[in-house]
């Protein structure tokens, strides 16, 4: 009964246009950030911020970039890992190069960078599509790692072909401890949610989706299918650029072209694959999978192999890890195919009618 929506009536478009129509879910929302924003920074321990929530807050933000192109737009894409690099390594430029640079318009510069090379890598996607186009953008994976291993420039002449950044700052204030690198991943994470929701339902977010469901009518009924796919692999590889930045400035601080490696690719697709096609929520039950199952396991199997009297190895526990993960992968793919928001979307319209299914 508290999810009805009986009586929320709109007199206007403007009210009948929201991004969360129902005000059980702006509440629910609000707390939510609410929690995220003031609650979690005064209970969370260091270890919690640097090894779960910062890494949750940036894969997020990347599964968000990705779910925009193959999700919305329906281009499959295993280059990802390359678009993280690009962005990671343009903002480390600029911020090295440029005399003072702040941080904030260094990764967004770093975004612009991976917006270039993805429009570059997205070409393909006018002539070919499916496992083709995955081939085509997984070039641009194996070009990267060329790229920043070769080109010395790129990394600032490093000899090691390590670099890294520190004294990071926004507005004056150092981005130093675990619950200001924190606050920063999510207020970019918020702003860049909210801007991606209204996105894709906008008139270029509805052209993304009918290029998905069929190119074909989409181009009859004046749909230019070039500007559509263009303007996705743009906006993901952007998204995906600045993620690739926080990742390498905020949570690794030292990095190395292995970082970005083809295995982040399908890190990132398994996510969209888990959390659910098409739904900006789905990048964050995708995220969340990733990043807290592997914790969760490696702490939980060896309790479980003790109750037994057994005893499992570190390398036991890392091969155990991958069969577990490929299996639930395997079975969401069999049994929902459209991820963990379609669960949630069908747990929202029972409660809609709840207690009186009929």
């Amino acid at each position: 009964m508290l999810y009805r929506e009986n009586g929320q009536f709109k007199t206007s478009y403007r009210a009948d246009q929201q991004i969360f129509p129902i005000r059980q879910d702006r509440i629910a929302i609000i707390l939510l950030l609410v929690v995220a924003f003031a609650v979690v920074p005064a209970l969370a321990s260091d270890y919690f911020f640097r090894a779960i929530l910062i890494p949750f807050l940036i894969m997020s933000l990347a599964a968000l970039g990705v779910n925009i192109l193959v999700g919305y737009c329906g281009q499959i894409s295993l280059g990802s890992g390359a678009f993280m690099a690009v962005g990671a390594y343009g903002a480390y430029n600029f911020f090295v190069r440029v005399p003072d640079m702040p941080l904030v318009p260094a990764i967004l510069l770093g975004g612009l960078c991976a917006t270039a090379f993805g429009i570059l890598f997205g070409l393909p996607s006018l002539r070919v599509r499916g496992l083709y186009l995955a081939v085509a953008t997984l070039a641009a994976q194996f070009f990267a790692d060329w790229a920043f291993l070769r080109v010395k420039w790129l990394l600032n002449d490093s000899p090691s072909g390590q670099v890294g950044v520190s004294a990071l700052q926004v507005f004056g204030q150092p981005i130093e401890s675990a619950v200001s690198k924190y606050w920063f991943c999510l207020v970019l994470l918020t702003v860049i949610a909210l801007l991606a929701k209204n996105l894709v339902r906008s008139a270029i977010g509805r052209e993304w989706m009918a290029i998905r469901d069929m190119d074909v009518a989409a181009a009859v009924i004046g749909i230019r299918p070039m500007y559509a796919k263009l303007s996705a692999f743009a906006v993901s590889s952007f998204i995906v650029g600045v993620a690739g930045a926080l990742w390498a400035f905020v949570y690794l601080g030292t990095w190395e072209p292995a970082a970005f490696s083809v295995d982040v690719s399908f890190r990132l697709l398994f996510m969209v694959i888990i959390g659910g096609l098409g739904s900006i929520m789905g990048a964050f039950y995708g995220a969340a999978f990733i990043v807290v199952l592997p914790i969760f396991l490696n702490q939980f199997l060896p309790a479980l192999a003790s109750t037994f009297g057994l005893e499992i190895s570190t390398a036991g526990v890392s091969h155990a890890e991958l069969m577990i993960f490929g299996a639930l992968i395997v079975w969401f793919l069999v049994v929902e195919p459209h991820g963990l928001a379609r669960l949630w979307s069908t747990a929202k319209q029972k409660l809609r009618l709840w207690p009186f299914p009929h």
